[in-house]
């Protein structure tokens, strides 16, 4: 049995499954409140069963929102440490990916980081498998446009999606629907099957880039 929390963004999600059956899920798009809303979200999903239970507790470590995603890694941190239960880092944008497990397709999966430009990586989606065409990263919309041009069929998804569609220019990426567009807790539960299990203190945000407040200090500092 494995708990699934994702608050990498606006959204916020979480999911109780038992291998590939989903017993409970939760999600809400309320904006950055995922310090009032994932740990009620979370006691929902879990009533009925104990974390004894669990096998591990999977958490979307990044990229994202850096307030997101660090109220995430913490509030898991806090369940697993005390109880000993291991922990398993998703990449959100791995996540979102495995919503389209039901079709084969490329999938672009894209985060708004600001001045255009997004948190993104590339996968294949066929027979129901998920595969990794790149890293994670962050990258420029012009760099992107040039990369994803010489697919047949691009799907976008993420909370990037909408402003990234409408300025890409290019016919063939499409708009991820609304109910797959964005990172949920079933697909983080999906992402995390067959990952390597660490412990709780080991569990990290992961960062693509520093975040404002760092990069204007360093520019004060005349860093590079």
């Amino acid at each position: 049995m494995l708990l699934s929390v994702d608050s990498s963004a606006v959204t916020a999600s979480v999911a109780l499954t038992d291998g590939e059956k989903v017993i409970k899920s939760e999600f809400v798009n309320a904006g950055l409140t995922h310090s009032e809303t994932l740990l009620p979200m979370i006691k929902s999903v879990m009533a009925g069963h104990s974390f004894d239970e669990l096998e591990a507790i999977a958490v979307t470590a990044g990229p994202g929102s850096f307030t997101g995603v660090r109220i995430g890694v913490a509030t898991v941190k806090g369940l697993a440490f005390n109880r000993d239960i291991p922990c398993i880092s998703v990449s959100v944008l791995e996540a979102i990916a495995h919503n389209f497990c039901d079709e084969d397709c490329i999938v672009c999966a894209v985060m708004d980081a600001r001045r255009m430009q997004f948190y993104n990586a590339l996968f294949e989606v066929k027979n129901g498998e998920v595969h990794r065409l790149c890293a994670d990263r962050a990258i420029s919309i012009d760099d992107l446009r040039k990369e994803i041009s010489g697919y047949d069929r691009v799907i976008a998804a993420g909370d990037g999606a909408v402003l990234f569609c409408e300025n890409i220019g290019l016919d063939n990426v499409i708009l991820a629907d609304e109910e797959k567009r964005w990172q949920n807790g079933v697909g983080v539960s999906k992402a995390a099957l067959n990952k390597e299990k660490i412990s709780a203190a080991a569990l990290m945000p992961v960062y693509l880039r520093l975040s404002q407040a760092e990069r204007e200090l360093k520019l004060k500092k005349g860093e590079q």
